[in-house]
């Protein structure tokens, strides 16, 4: 596939890294022999400067260590069969000025809920599929990203019949790149069934400024742990979300190495703008509209503010 990956950061470059560098069939195949898709990352020009100079250079638990050349543009103009798009919340709008195409299939990666509206409302609403990604990864400096975690899941969904064949061609290109992958029925169990553990561990380590091990060994801080993936859960259940189950999520967290954190909680120690609004925001927000209390996230979100006062 001709594949566009819109902001090549943590996630984004991993992506474009993995589906660049599709290893070949035959065992000790040389550089030169190993086959991909036709990738293309989309970013602000200095970034795509440095890509298209440098590279790619992922160095993956998963992976291994990679380098991959994909094209680095600045504007996507040309033709796509699918188009990722993998920046932050908080990014996506300006991010969109560099898309100057309609691409026929768009898999959002980003955090929280409401950027598929901005989506649907920007490009046709069929194209674009509701999609999630569980990874542990960071861009330390352009071009460059660390993979820490051997847990990477992609999910996608689509409520359009048409979309189903080009979802699953995206979805084997995925897979053949190594990257796990999922094509479930459901849009909103794709949405929640992350975002109540996302939220749950974004939340927690951002509020106390430490990592999942020691979240669960103290009895207060798993309360608040539990306390948000419950009410999360009945979020998302009032949302469509069905299958969502506190037990479920709770028991991922329980498999997670003690040196998880969070990407916000990374944010907030680098200074950079959190996702507070895209991540436990969408949950209040989604609380509201079916008159659902949600104290634990609330006061762990009242944390976190207090947190970013105090370091300003």
């Amino acid at each position: 596939m001709k594949i566009a990956v819109l902001g090549p950061g943590g996630v984004g470059g991993l992506l474009a890294g993995a589906l660049a560098c599709l290893p070949s069939a035959t065992e000790g195949a040389r550089e030169d022999e190993r086959g991909g898709n036709e990738v293309l990352v989309v970013a602000r020009e200095p970034t795509a400067a440095t890509i298209a100079e440098r590279g790619l250079r992922i160095d993956s638990v998963l992976f291994g260590e990679l380098e991959a050349h994909p094209r680095a543009l600045a504007r996507l103009q040309e033709p796509v069969d699918a188009l990722i798009v993998a920046t932050k919340a908080a990014g996506l709008e300006p991010a969109l000025e560099r898309v100057e195409m309609d691409p026929p299939l768009l898999l959002p990666l980003l955090n929280g809920l409401d950027h598929l509206a901005v989506l649907r409302e920007r490009f046709a609403p069929a194209s674009v599929l509701a999609g999630s990604i569980r990874v542990e990864a960071d861009r330390p400096e352009p071009g460059v990203v660390v993979h820490t975690s051997q847990f990477l899941l992609v999910d996608m969904a689509s409520d359009e019949p048409s979309m189903r064949a080009p979802m699953q061609a995206l979805a084997d290109a995925l897979a053949g790149a190594g990257v796990p992958v999922r094509v479930l029925d459901s849009e909103a169990q794709v949405m929640w069934s992350k975002l109540v553990r996302l939220n749950a561990l974004a939340c927690t380590t951002s509020a106390y400024d430490v990592q999942l091990g020691e979240i669960r060994s103290r009895r207060e801080l798993r309360a608040d742990l539990e306390g948000a993936i419950t009410e999360a859960c009945a979020v998302g259940k009032a949302e469509g979300a069905h299958d969502v189950d506190p037990t479920v999520a709770i028991a991922e967290l329980e498999l997670a190495h003690d040196s998880l954190g969070s990407s916000m909680q990374r944010d907030i120690a680098a200074g950079r703008e959190p996702e507070l609004d895209a991540i436990p925001g969408s949950v209040l927000r989604a609380a509201a509209r079916h008159g659902i209390a949600c104290p634990t996230i609330e006061k762990l979100v009242a944390l976190i503010r207090a947190r970013i006062a105090a370091r300003a």
